[in-house]
């Protein structure tokens, strides 16, 4: 199984329009991104995408333009759903998977595209690929949102999607013994915001959970591009 981290990027990306901060004007100066946060997992020949951020056209022409075979929703924010009509006239439009309050909001902005919406609640697997997705709830409010575990016979990987420090414990539960984990980390430690982890929460928690790597994602501009832990956009991860 391979990881590639298409975005790591919050819901405005880095460099932010108009602005003129440490970290954007880095990013102007060297070509630097965040795209909007998603994922791309490769398995049994077999493309798997976790989100569809707006910045999708932009992130699968980095990757090599792979054939997408599945998509899933892990809530319905802009940034992470609305890049799914990127797929018009381009490839057979793929399966999304998505709880059935995520499928039921995000379809209605693409009723020009016929898909298969599939939907699956938190907490009960389903394979794909041969890889086992368990969708656990997290705390984003208002929004119905999941995290979402994969294995393989070799590997296992936690991504907590956007979410506050307030995760349901039968959902930290799912996330022992991880290889990876990838944590929503919106803002430096001195941040507090209602609805997500900033620095500080991301780092605190995966110590908790002791994964064997961690990364943290959904950075907004305010996050220094050397911070330790911090993605970047094109990281990959591959495991036997």
């Amino acid at each position: 199984m391979k990881i590639t981290l298409l975005g790591t990027g919050d819901a405005v990306g880095t460099p932010r329009i108009g602005c003129d901060c440490s970290q954007c004007t880095h990013a102007h100066q060297s070509g630097a991104t965040r795209l909007r946060t998603s994922l791309l997992i490769e398995n049994e020949g077999k493309h798997l995408l976790v989100d569809s951020s707006p910045d999708l056209r932009q992130q699968l022409l980095r990757c090599g333009s792979p054939h997408i075979d599945a998509v899933i929703w892990t809530h319905g924010h802009y940034d992470h759903f609305m890049g799914f009509g990127e797929f018009y006239r381009v490839q057979q439009i793929p399966p999304v998977y998505a709880a059935p309050q995520v499928l039921s909001y995000c379809k209605e902005f693409f009723r020009f595209l016929n898909f298969p919406a599939i939907p699956v609640d938190p907490y009960i697997p389903f394979t794909l690929f041969g890889i086992t997705i368990t969708p656990f709830m997290v705390k984003h409010p208002p929004a119905f949102t999941t995290g979402m575990l994969f294995e393989t016979g070799s590997a296992k990987i936690g991504f907590t999607s956007d979410t506050n420090r307030d995760i349901p414990e039968k959902s930290l539960a799912l996330l022992s013994g991880l290889d990876l984990l990838l944590l929503d980390a919106l803002a430096p430690s001195h941040y507090s915001i209602a609805k997500h982890m900033n620095y500080l929460d991301a780092c605190t928690l995966a110590g908790e959970l002791a994964p064997r790597e961690f990364r943290c994602v959904h950075l907004s501009h305010h996050i220094p591009w050397d911070l330790p832990h911090t993605a970047k956009d094109g990281d990959t991860f591959t495991f036997p």
